[in-house]
This record gives structure tokens, C-alpha cells and sequence, in this order.
């Protein structure tokens, strides 16, 4: 597979993620902040990048909690599996959405988050 996570690289919390989800994933995911690389490769612009995380496999980029989701559903573990595949999946796909959307608002308050991961 190849497959590739854009994140912000100038939040500390989504680098901190990003590096995590790296070191610990079962599938070879390639990770950028989207400062260092260019987008439209994957089909994206910078104003999407900078906006929310991505994740880019098969030709497709997902964004938001879908790109995390994908990221688990990525994995060899069958649980985290179920758990991408069931933040796919209405209504549970509204809460990931807002799960995301809060994260995102508040990253700066996060572990590891810092003052310009304040969007």
C-alpha cells in the first residue's frame, strides 16, 4: 500500500500524532507536513492541507476524522478495524465528525500542542 498522512507540520500536537501514528502503524504510511511537500501531487492545495489532516491511499485523499478512520483501517489489528470502519458509518460518522472538529479547535490545549496550533 502506498499511502500517505499530511498534517500541519507547525502544530506540535499534530506532529506529535503524526510520529506516533508512524512509529506504531502495521501498514507503511509515508507522514509530511504539508509545509514541506507539494500537495497538488496528491490532489489537494494548501488551503485543504492547512486546514485538516489527510490521508492519501488508492488514489484518494480523505480528510478530517474519514482520514483517521482510513489510518485505522489501514492496520493489521481487527479491532482497530471495526473502530475506523464504525467512524465511517451514520451516526456514528456525526460524532467522529465532531470528535474531529473539537480536537481540532482546542489542539493547542492538547498535549504537546503549543500556541501556534491555535487555528
Amino acid at each position: 500500500m502506498n499511502a500517505t498522512l499530511i498534517f500541519d507540520g507547525d502544530c506540535g500536537f499534530c506532529t506529535s500524532t503524526a510520529n506516533f501514528i508512524k512509529a506504531r502503524s502495521s501498514a507503511a504510511i509515508d507522514v509530511h507536513p504539508w509545509q514541506f511537500i507539494d500537495v497538488t501531487r496528491f490532489g489537494l492545495n494548501e488551503e485543504q492541507t492547512a486546514s485538516r489532516v489527510y490521508f492519501v491511499t488508492g488514489g484518494k485523499a480523505f480528510g478530517g476524522h474519514a482520514a483517521l478512520a482510513k489510518v485505522l483501517l489501514a492496520q493489521r489489528n481487527w479491532l482497530l478495524k471495526v473502530a475506523g470502519g464504525i467512524m465511517l458509518t451514520p451516526p456514528f460518522s456525526w460524532l467522529a465528525h465532531l470528535g474531529y472538529l473539537l480536537v481540532a479547535k482546542y489542539r493547542h490545549k492538547l498535549p504537546g500542542g503549543t500556541p501556534a496550533c491555535k487555528l
